[in-house]
């Protein structure tokens, strides 16, 4: 899958599932719960590690029925492995130009946490697909994409955190490219997550 594809699918879908799991059996029921509601972009987190073993397993089993990359990224060594496991994208908690080199170099959108206009610009720079305001965005809620967007109405901004169904539709219309959801797309049974992304995908797909 090129880089554009994949840019272009997170764009259409608006949401990513953040997933932090230990076993493959559970990620099989939580990715086949985020499917049946609609919902294809899976980010898996190195925070656990066998993270790549799960990537790669997932990229086997699934294909282009998702777009499944790796979070928590820390160094270049980690985001290589990670590309080679399947990943199709690159999300990091604070911006590295080491780990947006690589990606550039084969062509894998980079996702970095930023929290500041200066990290922001200093991301672009350094050729981030898109920029994660994170941990910021649990702290500021919807309202912070606008405060982005205002001055740079040009960022791509994918959100991680402080998202609920209640106000969904707030970070849709102050502009968020992509909202990161944790919980509600991973907690439970696979039913209980399905029923959860079908509420998240019908709310989405009426703005």
């Amino acid at each position: 899958m090129k880089k554009i594809e994949v840019l272009s699918r997170i764009f259409k879908e608006k949401v990513m599932a953040i997933v932090r799991v230990e076993t493959i059996d559970r990620a099989y029921e939580i990715v086949d719960g985020c499917l049946a509601g609609g919902i294809s972009c899976i980010e898996i987190s190195y925070t656990n590690n066998n993270a790549g073993d799960i990537i790669h397993q997932l990229d086997k089993e699934y294909g282009n029925q998702l777009v499944i990359g790796a979070g928590t990224v820390l160094d270049s060594e980690t985001a290589r492995l990670a590309i080679l496991s399947g990943a199709k994208f690159i999300i990091s908690p604070a911006y590295s130009m080491e780990v947006g080199r690589l990606c550039n170099r084969y062509q894998i959108p980079y996702m970095p946490g930023c929290t500041s206009m200066t990290e922001i610009v200093e991301a672009l720079e350094g050729g981030a697909s898109m920029v994660k305001a994170f941990p910021i965005s649990n702290y500021y809620g919807p309202s912070l994409v606008q405060t982005i967007k205002t001055p740079m109405p040009y960022v791509p901004v994918l959100s991680s955190g402080g998202a609920t169904l209640e106000n969904l539709y707030k970070w849709i219309e102050n502009g968020v490219d992509c909202i990161g959801i944790g919980s509600l797309l991973t907690k439970g049974s696979k039913e209980e997550i399905a029923e959860n992304a079908k509420q998240i995908r019908a709310i989405l797909n009426t703005k």
